[in-house]
């Protein structure tokens, strides 16, 4: 077992740079992993002028809308929860989509971060069985579509996108609770749970990503044990979707303007509803900008023989909806298997229009109730070194934060002892859905009483 702390750039660090230095700093490290088969692996160390002051296990999470997530499972017919994982899913990366790129914080083993969301109980119910009996897709007497009246792109004449999450919501919200530990270190793991008791929901899986820099962008894909996000319907027997990740490109590297693409596919599948979603991600257009574009398709699939793996190989009779349109703005929708721009614009519902979205904020700990390796306080030295622009002070806090945690790890291997998470079962799963520890349970129900207090717990 390696310990040797990872390769590092040697800047001036009392010399503040603009965002073209540092990208012309960020380049001349990449150079030296060309041809590396997993950046991540390698957990290289970036000088702190080049970091996001934001722990990566508090950056790296999927509800950018709680909203959104809240309203999963609310509809009693399969094809519009499978909508309303979707139109939830097109939400998880809004940071990508209203933020530039950034790179926080690697994760230490047995940190962990923890919060609320406050979700406004208010996405407009799907209801495609009205949609079907109305004859279009215009909103009729008992369904929740919205009809706009702003007379601008046709594609916005009927919605059930998802509003803003406010800051101090006024109307009735539903409390989210988060909670992720970095569960190994060798290769980079960390396990999630998002729990809503109120609505029977809750999600789970392991984070893991393999990077790949290629000389002109790095490419993002799920690492072996990233095998999705996993959303479990307590209130409907358990039924469960898994959704798993594209490859993804941070590209405009060389040109100064950091961006994120995509150009895979994604997919959705519910064993209980037999229902499958496959996503196209088309990332390059007319000379070689990228599109954005997404399309997709829901279909009825056998779990048995689940061998449909593009959207072509999918025959029209299985077909039950179409999506199609730009995943960083707009994405729509059509009933049945006629393709969709086939189909009047008032036949086309809008699942999600991010423009009017934001990242929605998180209710956190107080600072007094924090454990020391709880990624706010763990990372805290750093984080206001960095925000004061000392940052050679923040590097040197930085390198001994890291040297204690490879001090830690020696100190295991002299003692043949083996590390186990706190909160989560395992450190990693084949199955990709982690299981809570009673201590992990504990901590997720004081949260949904806004109880932060550990005592008892670590």
């Amino acid at each position: 077992m390696s310990t040797a702390p990872p390769p590092s750039a040697h800047i001036d660090e009392d010399v503040p740079q603009n965002e073209g230095s540092k990208l012309r700093t960020f380049i001349s490290i990449l150079r030296k992993f060309i041809g590396v088969a997993d950046l991540a692996a390698v957990r290289f160390s970036l000088p702190s002028q080049l970091l996001e002051p934001t722990p990566n296990l508090e950056y790296w999470n999927y509800l950018d809308n709680p909203s959104a997530f809240a309203a999963i499972g609310t509809s009693d017919e399969p094809l519009d929860r499978m909508l309303e994982v979707l139109r939830f899913w097109f939400t998880k990366d809004l940071k990508y989509v209203k933020g530039k790129p950034c790179k926080p914080y690697n994760s230490c083993l047995g940190e962990f971060f923890r919060c609320n969301w406050e979700a406004e109980d208010n996405a407009p119910r799907i209801d495609t069985k009205s949609l079907i009996a109305s004859g279009s897709g215009s909103a009729s007497s008992s369904s929740s579509v919205k009809s706009s009246k702003n007379g601008g792109d046709p594609r916005t004449a009927s919605t059930v996108s998802v509003s803003q999450t406010a800051t101090k919501p006024t109307g009735p919200t539903v409390r989210i609770s988060y909670l992720t530990e970095q569960t190994s270190h060798h290769p980079p793991v960390s396990a999630f749970y998002v729990s809503c008791p109120e609505k029977g929901l809750h999600a789970r899986g392991f984070d893991q990503i393999s990077a790949k820099f290629t000389g002109t962008a790095i490419k993002v894909s799920p690492g072996e044990h990233n095998l999705g996000i996993f959303i479990t319907l307590e209130k409907r027997d358990n039924e469960t979707y898994q959704l798993k990740h594209p490859a993804a490109h941070l590209g405009g590297i060389l040109r100064g303007s950091l961006s994120v693409s995509v150009g895979d596919y994604a997919y959705v599948t519910c064993p209980q509803t037999k229902l499958k979603a496959i996503l196209h991600y088309i990332e390059e257009g007319w000379l070689g900008r990228a599109q954005n574009k997404v399309e997709g398709v829901i279909f009825k699939y056998d779990p048995e023989k689940d061998d449909k793996v593009r959207i072509k190989d999918v025959p029209d009779a299985d077909v039950v909806a179409r999506l199609g349109g730009v995943w960083k703005d707009r994405v729509v929708f059509s009933l049945g298997p006629k393709p969709l721009d086939s189909h009047p614009p008032e036949k086309q519902i809008t699942i999600i229009d991010l423009n009017p979205l934001a990242v929605a904020p998180k209710s956190l700990p107080p600072k007094e109730k924090q454990a020391e390796n709880e990624s706010l306080t763990l990372w805290d030295g750093v984080t206001q070194a960095i925000m004061a622009k000392q940052f050679s002070k923040a590097t040197n806090v930085k390198v001994e934060l890291e040297e204690k945690q490879r001090e830690k790890a020696r100190e295991r291997e002299r003692k043949n002892e083996t590390w186990k998470p706190i909160f989560f079962d395992q450190a990693t799963d084949k199955r990709g859905t982690p299981d809570l520890t009673e201590k992990g349970h504990q901590v997720l129900e004081r949260a949904q009483k806004e109880d932060w207090n550990l005592e008892g717990i670590i």
